[in-house]
């Protein structure tokens, strides 16, 4: 098939083209540092193409994002969190890809948004704690890889999962993103294999729809930068606890 016959087979309604080139501008702004809106492009994609395909379509998205991210934010990457983590999310995504291959589309859905409902409880109990202690345990690095290596692999669902991490870690906004922006750009490329040759969701038809797509993403990204250096580190976590749980609410309601 041509190019555009391929973009004609998706049968996209325009409102459908819509929402999907706003979830990839989100998708930019929140690779840009402004986290917390990732639940909410999951949920438009999971709306308009199933929550497994959509996770195929969404990953090479967020690969360019990442490669954008970490150009920008590269100094500010704290490697001493990411060696700790990359372990543990790579076994964690192993297990996700041997549960999310026979997983049924309901039970997928409900373990979706079962997992960011827990994550934005976790979140606003360790924020309303106001502790300045910061874990040091080997078992919270290793539940927490493990948790965002699942829950990036059966639905690109890390974020929450990450944020309570870094937010417990008191990270400044850079070293937040910049460490985010390497780990999530590593364990994204690994995915990628699995998505191709496994779930077969990362397909020619759906790089040619990405390819469409991709100058939101840049966009996004860019705006999201400026937006980022204007606010608080305060204000910054306060944000993300909000927006992560407008999004958990959406996803298990929708």
């Amino acid at each position: 098939m041509s190019y555009l016959e391929i973009l004609h087979s998706y049968n996209l309604t325009a409102l459908q083209w819509i929402a999907i080139g706003f979830a990839v501008f989100l998708l930019g702004l929140s690779k840009s540092g402004i986290k917390g809106i990732g639940i909410i492009i999951v949920v438009i994609l999971a709306f308009v193409f199933g929550e497994k395909t959509s996770t195929g379509i969404l990953l090479p998205m967020l690969i360019v994002a990442d490669i954008f991210a970490v150009i920008y934010y590269n100094r500010h990457a704290q490697w001493n969190i990411i060696k700790k983590l990359i372990p543990f999310m790579i076994i964690g995504v192993l297990v996700g890809v041997w549960v999310g291959n026979d997983i049924s589309k309901i039970i997928f859905k409900r373990l979706m948004a079962i997992i960011i409902i827990a994550s934005v409880i976790i979140m606003f109990y360790t924020e309303s704690r106001k502790s300045t202690k910061v874990p040091t345990h080997k078992l919270f690095s290793a539940g927490t890889g493990f948790l965002a290596g699942f829950t990036t692999m059966i639905g690109n669902l890390a974020g929450p999962i990450s944020n309570i991490y870094f937010l417990a870690m008191r990270f400044p906004k850079n070293e937040f993103v910049g460490t985010a922006a390497w780990l999530f750009f590593i364990i994204n490329v690994f995915k990628l294999p699995f998505h191709i040759f496994i779930w077969k969701t990362v397909t020619p038809e759906s790089l040619v729809l990405n390819s469409v797509l991709i100058p939101a993403v840049i966009l996004g990204f860019f705006l999201g930068a400026y937006i980022v250096k204007l606010i608080s580190n305060v204000n910054y976590r306060r944000f993300i606890l909000i927006v992560t749980a407008i999004g958990g609410i959406i996803m298990l309601f929708r």
